[in-house]
């Protein structure tokens, strides 16, 4: 038996690992890295078109989540769920105007968690929402009780719009397909730029435990890239997605976006295939500069103790079902987004999964998750769970199942406000629109991965087994009711 009377008091509590600050010298960094309008186009998510070494790098050395689901497919709603780990019934943010303080003043927010731990928390570029590009070099719709340092730069794509082609002027650019092959180099460029200052906290960081948002503002339109980016993707090697005929004629009206009620926007195909060399002309771009904080993770000795995680707020059309464009629907391109993790060894004793995972996790899961790898102190009522199970073994039996929706306004398509709520599991997606009242959607991933074919439409008495059982899964989760919560239609 050991005795420890003659020991000092102060190295007893070293001994007994009782130390006053309450971040341990073992505690990971976490390099949260965060995309704007990003969809699944990733050579690690099976994309033949996309060149992306560096993302696909990271997937290779973490868990690459196959199928990670948003909450709401829309900039401002999307991130102040994931930054609160709350459903957006909960914070009642369904528009690009409410800040979820005007629901939960009180409320602990994920890197504010981590402050709170003794964590360094600084933010670089776009974790809350901005509108882009308008709030480029501004704080944005930012959350000062979630970091001690904000950086926001300013690049020449900012003094270049004038420049920007816009495939449709009487929208604007930030929500219109347009684009510039710009001149110069990366590091002239507003998302160049974020990566140099992120790097350099990380550098003056490093003797520290941080917890360091990055936010790239590509590919969010305007797609925006040095003109290497576009010499990557010959017009020639772009195409249009596929879509059966008649493909929307199953498809319920409130499904189809309001900024996107006609196909293609009208334009034509040559149009449309510039817009996609320029969207992955801007995934290139940004996965360089993922590229260089790995690699500055690296040099700086840091990648062995930090927790890396990638993300986009939600996913993106390009094209779909005929011609559906951007995000705002429940469609599983806009649904799913690109989730990795990498988890370092010496964060615990257990060895760290690689590899695909196929379990079907929510973004609400992302809070609870690096809680736990950190050991850092959550909140008690955070709506999604720890995917640490999965971290360590991405095969491990896992019931998972995905809430998203989306807030249509009353316009000339519909009569009034519709909620659109979808649940995904591991076969089907089950969406109502107001309820049903407006539309019911089913579809079967095992035999219509692409979403072609609505099962609701002549429903057999499997079909209609499965939509009762999925029901009231889905509406436990998300009512479905139009909100009481102040909105914006102009901005939903």
């Amino acid at each position: 038996m050991y005795c420890f009377r003659l020991i000092p008091a102060c190295l007893l509590a070293l001994l007994l690992g009782w130390v006053n600050s309450p971040v341990q010298a073992q505690s990971p960094n976490v390099l949260f890295i965060a995309v704007d309008d990003l969809a699944s186009t990733l050579g690690c998510y099976g994309d033949l078109v996309a060149k992306t070494p560096h993302i696909d790098r990271l997937a290779a050395s973490g868990v690459c989540f196959r199928n990670a689901y948003n909450q709401l497919p829309l900039c401002n709603p999307t991130r102040a769920s994931v930054m609160t780990g709350l459903r957006p019934d909960r914070i009642k943010v369904y528009d690009l105007d409410r800040h979820f303080r005007d629901e939960i003043p009180d409320v602990v927010t994920l890197s504010q968690s981590f402050r709170q731990a003794g964590y360094f928390a600084g933010r670089v570029g776009k974790i809350y929402h901005y509108n882009v590009p308008a709030s480029i070099g501004t704080d944005g719709f930012d959350d000062p009780p979630s970091w001690q340092v904000t950086v926001n730069p300013k690049g020449r794509d900012k003094a270049e719009e004038h420049l920007i082609f816009n495939a449709e002027p009487h929208r604007k650019i930030s929500a219109a397909l347009s684009w510039l092959a710009a001149e110069g180099g990366d590091e002239e460029q507003t998302d160049g730029m974020i990566a140099t200052e992120a790097i350099r906290l990380m550098r003056e960081k490093k003797e520290q435990t941080f917890f360091l948002g990055v936010g790239f503002f590509r590919p969010h339109t305007p797609y925006v890239a040095p003109k290497k980016y576009f010499d990557m993707y010959p017009l020639e090697s772009m195409r249009l997605p596929y879509a059966p005929e008649g493909d929307r004629q199953d498809i319920p009206t409130a499904a189809f976006a309001h900024n996107c009620p006609i196909p293609n926007y009208g334009l034509d195909e040559a149009t449309l295939l510039q817009a996609t060399q320029a969207y992955y002309a801007c995934v290139s771009f940004i996965d360089a500069q993922v590229g260089r904080l790995l690699d500055a993770l690296d040099e700086l000795g840091l990648a062995e103790n930090t927790i890396v995680v990638f993300w986009s707020d939600h996913g993106y059309h390009l094209g779909e079902h005929d011609g559906i464009w951007q995000k705002r629907t429940l469609f599983e391109e806009a649904a799913q987004a690109p989730l990795i993790i990498r988890a370092p060894l010496s964060v615990t004793e257990n060895r760290w999964g690689r590899g695909d995972c196929d379990a079907i996790v929510e973004f609400v899961d992302i809070y609870p998750t690096l809680a736990d790898i950190a050991g850092v102190e959550a909140p008690s009522n955070l709506d999604g769970k720890s995917l640490q199970p999965l971290l360590q073994n991405p095969h491990a039996e896992w019931d998972g199942e995905a809430i998203t929706q989306i807030l249509r306004p009353a316009d000339d398509r519909l009569a009034e406000p519709v909620m659109g709520c979808s649940i995904r599991t591991q076969r089907y997606r089950y969406t109502e629109w107001g309820e049903g009242k407006h539309g019911v959607e089913l579809y079967d991933h095992h035999s219509d991965p692409n979403e072609f074919h609505n099962l609701r439409t002549d429903p057999d008495a499997k079909v209609q087994s499965v939509i009762r059982e999925l029901r009231p899964r889905l509406r436990a989760k998300a009512s479905g009711k139009t909100p009481t919560a102040p909105v914006n239609p102009a901005r939903l």
